[in-house]
């Protein structure tokens, strides 16, 4: 996690997401976890949203804050993937910063993942 808001992004750069909503309604949770699905867990072939990794996605007044979780606390990615998820929801249009808190309760365990997830590992 960082202790600032992360900076915009280049408004003209084609990485940038655009929502679904107005410029005057602001980004909406559906924007964010669209943004969320195009981060993956560097050591499994799915995205964090549909492992299960995301708890709870707000949008506030032009902030979006999730709450996540990883794998397992040892995971290889714990100093860094908040701040990949932190840059994928500032590339929400009308994002203005963006916040990932990292917990591990509850812990996170393989029932949490979707059946997307389940059918693209092979669990099913």
């Amino acid at each position: 996690m960082t202790d600032a808001p992360i900076a915009h992004p280049d408004p003209d750069d084609p990485a940038r997401f655009t929502g679904s909503a107005t410029p005057d309604e602001g980004p909406t949770q559906d924007d964010i976890v669209r943004a969320l699905k195009t981060v993956y867990d560097p050591e499994i072939p799915v995205d964090i949203y549909e492992l299960g990794l995301i708890y709870d996605v707000k949008v506030e007044n032009r902030h979006a804050h999730i709450t996540m979780t990883l794998t397992a606390p040892g995971c290889p990615v714990a100093g860094t993937m908040p701040r990949m998820i932190e840059l994928a929801m500032m590339t929400v249009e009308g994002v203005d910063n963006a916040e990932a808190e990292l917990v591990w309760d509850p812990p996170w365990d393989p029932s949490r993942m979707s059946e997307v997830a389940r059918l693209e590992l092979g669990m099913d």
